[in-house]
């Protein structure tokens, strides 16, 4: 075959498009080759693959070239065509059991065809459903995530629906939340969650040691690039929180005691908590790093301007003030090329820069009545000193020092009527990252991960697919009675006369839990208690429907916000339809429901 496709030209192939023709010619080859005992193989030269035995060849050769186009045309439909229709229904499969004409064949295939086409949607859906399944699956038995694991499954879940690779997406992120809010982030589990969002270069850092600070900074710096001027939403504000977490875990490796990198981390800490709006953890990251003895043995760590994300106006103007320098120089000086990144800060300046924005940003009213002056020289003073210092002082450290020139030399800067002092005492720095701000954007963006999830699937298989459901559930998690409210009536309604929608799995699913309210929680433990035996007779005892799901937060979100008894005496109606119309094998479902009717009742008592 692998000659053939070479050595035949396209038209042979394409002006008479006939499987039966082409497959009888190449056959017919095949034999010629047997019979004169010559089958060269197709990546070794001079090497024949069926010398010294001539008879059985010709044996072999002679049954070859006895095949008619009648004769495999015969053989393809009783080897493949009739075996398609014994997976059709009776109707279709009993065409095959009259005497076989053409005509005859043709309505057969043609019945074949049009059922197959009616079905192809189904079948889609059903392979939907089992990979979903394998993903439910893996996240219960899987202890934690590796980088190579999430490769293999984002690789491969995209070609059998992209809905499903988005899907798994989702559960990683809930994977990495549960795991975050029970113990500390672990390096893989830093790792994976850099890749899942968007960090390329992990994957491939096979050999590097990622216990090592330079390792660790690297990652953080690369992540705080791929963060640097993204439109604020809640991707970004996880990036934000990872960088944290990688140079926090800088501080923590073994050879963090070099200056160079710790100040590095220190400094880069301080630009992340003054995004995110915690100044005083910023300037506590500062002070460390103007506290450190000896500048000099650093000078060589730079901070990366491209590095830093979205800060304030002086930075930008700096930063867009040396892109214009360099490139007038290299446009200008055409023989001489720039030896170095000129869009650069000092570590020290850059700190002591960064306390003074604190300051100022800061309303002055705020501050901690416990800080007090900590020695008599300021941040100004100081921050002028160590540029003066310099041979040759960064151009960016001396841009930004001219925007400071307005500040007062005693280490008092202006604001309003009033002065503050800019010289502190720091608090006690954190050793790591407080994962919990982390943990609540992880469950957010996994929600948002679900619910586009959900819309691929309502786009692809056309069924009746609410796309809400996940937002209505985190919705009352967060306290936000009346967007539920109002995603779940509709949900509901929506639902009411369908059963066979999605499901939503609640065991074995501990990614899910942190979602779920209590009291399914609680319902679902219970009934896995009281019969174990649920988990292996039908896997509908551990879902439940969206309409289920509808229902439940539908009265929750009535009774909090004081609704009238005509309004739950309509929910009470929804959820005897929905007992009448769900399956009774849908032991969960009924729980829940009866639950429900329950709660829903109290308010009539």
């Amino acid at each position: 075959m692998m000659w053939a496709s070479e050595l035949k030209p396209r038209s042979w192939w394409t002006d008479d498009l006939n499987l039966v023709r082409i497959c009888v010619k190449l056959l017919h080859n095949l034999a010629v080759w047997l019979s004169e005992s010559q089958c060269p193989q197709y990546f070794i030269t001079n090497c024949n693959l069926i010398e010294n035995t001539p008879k059985l060849m010709a044996i072999a050769a002679s049954r070859l070239m006895s095949i008619s186009r009648s004769w495999l045309s015969l053989w393809f439909v009783n080897n493949y065509i009739r075996e398609c229709s014994l997976l059709c229904p009776r109707i279709v499969s009993r065409l095959f059991d009259d005497n076989i004409t053409i005509t005859n064949l043709q309505i057969a295939v043609s019945a074949i065809i049009v059922y197959r086409e009616q079905t192809a949607l189904y079948d889609e859906w059903r392979i939907f459903r089992l990979a979903q399944s394998y993903i439910h699956a893996y996240f219960f038995t899987v202890n934690s995530l590796t980088v190579r694991s999430l490769d293999w499954w984002l690789n491969n879940l995209p070609g059998i629906n992209t809905s499903l690779a988005v899907y798994f997406q989702s559960f990683t992120y809930l994977h990495i939340a549960r795991r975050a809010s029970r113990s500390r982030l672990t390096n893989e589990l830093m790792d994976v969650l850099a890749k899942v969002v968007g960090l390329q270069f992990v994957g491939s850092q096979r050999h590097s040691n990622p216990r090592t600070s330079g390792s660790c900074l690297s990652k953080a710096v690369k992540m705080m690039k791929l963060v640097a001027n993204k439109a604020h939403n809640t991707l970004k504000m996880i990036q934000l929180e990872l960088s944290k977490a990688y140079l926090y875990r800088v501080l923590s490796c073994e050879d963090s005691d070099s200056d160079s990198i710790y100040c590095l981390a220190h400094v880069y800490l301080a630009a992340l908590y003054y995004t995110t709006g915690q100044y005083q953890t910023s300037i506590d990251h500062c002070t460390l790093v103007t506290r450190s003895q000896d500048h000099s043995q650093y000078s060589s760590c730079v901070v990366e301007g491209k590095s830093l994300p979205k800060m304030d106006d002086d930075i930008d103007i700096v930063l867009g003030l040396t892109t214009l320098y360099q490139h007038v120089r290299t446009v200008t000086l055409i023989h001489q090329q720039m030896r170095q990144e000129i869009a650069v800060f000092s570590t020290e300046p850059f700190a002591h820069y960064l306390s003074v924005k604190c300051v100022r940003t800061k309303n002055h009213e705020q501050l901690n009545e416990s800080v007090r002056p900590q020695t008599s020289s300021c941040h100004v003073h100081s921050y002028v000193k160590s540029i003066t210092d310099k041979e040759q002082p960064f151009i960016a450290d001396v841009l930004l020092c001219k925007l400071l020139c307005d500040y007062s030399e005693h280490g008092q800067l202006h604001i309003g009527n009033s002065f503050v002092d800019v010289n502190i005492r720091p608090n006690s720095c954190p050793a790591e990252l407080n994962t919990s701000q982390l943990v609540a954007l992880l469950q957010q963006y996994a929600v948002e991960k679900l619910t586009l999830s959900r819309q691929i699937e309502a786009r692809d298989f056309g069924s009746v697919v609410v796309t809400t459901d996940f937002e209505a559930l985190y919705a009352y998690k967060c306290g936000r009675i009346q967007q539920c409210l109002e995603l779940s009536t509709q949900n509901a309604r929506t639902l009411l006369h369908e059963v066979n929608g999605p499901h939503i799995v609640l065991f074995p699913q501990p990614e899910l839990i942190q979602l779920l309210e209590d009291d399914i929680v609680s319902l679902t433990a219970l009934m896995l208690i009281l019969n174990t035996k649920c988990i292996r007779a039908n896997i509908r005892n551990l879902c439940i429907t969206q309409l289920t799901l509808s229902l439940y937060l539908m009265t929750q979100c009535q009774l909090k916000l004081r609704h009238s008894v005509t309004s739950l005496a309509q929910t009470l109606d929804y959820i005897g339809v929905a007992q009448r119309s769900i399956p009774v094998d849908h032991t969960l479902d009924h729980l829940i429901l009866h639950l429900t009717a329950r709660i829903a009742l109290r308010r009539f008592e």
